[in-house]
């Protein structure tokens, strides 16, 4: 179900002393195995596409009714300042995950982390190194953000 995080290429954006991510929170990201993140992506993300660059409106992320309920919010700001919260947009859209939620960063069908909603939050400026797509969705949880590397996060409504 798991593999070891130092198996992941970009481990070292876990590993740097800005932002900093402590031991204990580290023991708490999980990177699912290739066939574990599979059904996840195939799950929460799409059963079609493979990566985020190639999502279609066959797709929920790209579908006619997430674009009519799109929220757009600017992230970068706040990564690069000495800001440790995540912006207040996100916070509000995800107000109802309680910190025990369980959560997936998933920024393609092999690459798929598992944390709870608490970690994400104290760690999530690591996470941004990867800006390529990445949707972060929650358990049994209608809502969903995607985070693009110009520095602005789409905030949805997963419709599947």
């Amino acid at each position: 179900m798991y593999q070891p995080l130092e198996s992941f290429s970009k481990s070292w954006i876990f590993k740097r002393n800005d932002p900093k991510v402590e031991k204990d929170d580290l023991d708490k990201i999980h990177l699912l195995s290739e066939q574990r993140a599979g059904q996840i992506w195939r799950d929460y993300i799409s059963s079609d596409q493979l990566h985020p660059d190639h999502f279609t409106d066959q797709d929920w992320l790209a579908s006619e009714s997430s674009k009519a309920s799109l929220i757009k919010a600017q992230w970068e700001k706040s990564w690069d300042s000495e800001q440790v919260e995540l912006p207040e947009e996100l916070l509000t859209h995800f107000a109802n995950w309680g910190e025990d939620t369980t959560v997936f960063f998933c920024c393609h069908n092999e690459l798929v982390f598992e944390l709870s909603w608490s970690v994400f939050k104290r760690t999530w400026k690591a996470f941004l190194f990867l800006d390529n797509g990445p949707v972060l969705v929650g358990k049994k949880k209608k809502q969903a953000a995607q985070f693009h590397s110009n520095g602005w996060v789409n905030l949805l409504l997963r419709t599947s």
